[in-house]
């Protein structure tokens, strides 16, 4: 029955998974000194820019337990997703690929929470001049994606529960006349 969903689900989640994995290890092997931007076009529109993030996304950090706390918060949500992907009815697409972007990319930054003490490997450095969006990763993109289709499908979900139960059962009655 969950067929049709594992074939889009697992194949999603381990690319990105796999995708994160290696351009880190690029970024890691090619990106040294830490904190020197590589322009990627011309201007510095894209640059790439090896940082470690020992918080969360944005700069969140909660001290020196961070790391722990974190990676403890990642466990406790691939459980939840892992709920709401058995939850998923066979051919909800939208649900399935949602729920596989987020869990790659949480899997993506907890494998780094586990190999580096230092922090989860952001590299992609997005803005102009001085003005710069916090650096990210692959893994954050795909959080980010999966988590914003996950909110719009729940959305509909909810929508569509409300007109439900809004809309009268025909009564035995009626339907005899």
């Amino acid at each position: 029955m969950r067929r049709s969903n594992a074939a889009l689900f697992w194949p999603v989640l381990v690319a990105v998974a796999v995708a994160d994995f290696v351009t880190k290890l690029f970024a890691v092997a090619r990106l040294a000194p830490r904190g020197m931007p590589h322009d990627v076009f011309a201007s510095d529109l894209v640059r790439f820019t090896l940082v470690f993030n020992p918080g969360a996304a944005f700069g969140l950090h909660v001290g020196q337990y961070s790391r722990w706390i974190f990676m403890g918060l990642t466990i406790v949500a691939l459980f939840i997703l892992a709920r709401l992907y058995r939850a998923t009815r066979p051919g909800d697409y939208a649900r399935t690929m949602s729920l596989a972007l987020v869990c790659g990319g949480a899997i993506g930054n907890l494998i780094d929470r586990i190999r580096w003490s230092t922090g989860v490997v952001d590299f992609i450095d997005v803005g102009f001049g001085d003005s710069r969006w916090p650096t990210f990763n692959i893994a954050d993109m795909s959080v980010s994606i999966g988590a914003v289709l996950l909110a719009w499908v729940l959305w509909g979900e909810d929508a569509e529960s409300v007109v439900r139960a809004a809309t009268p059962i025909p009564s035995e009655s009626r339907e005899l006349s």
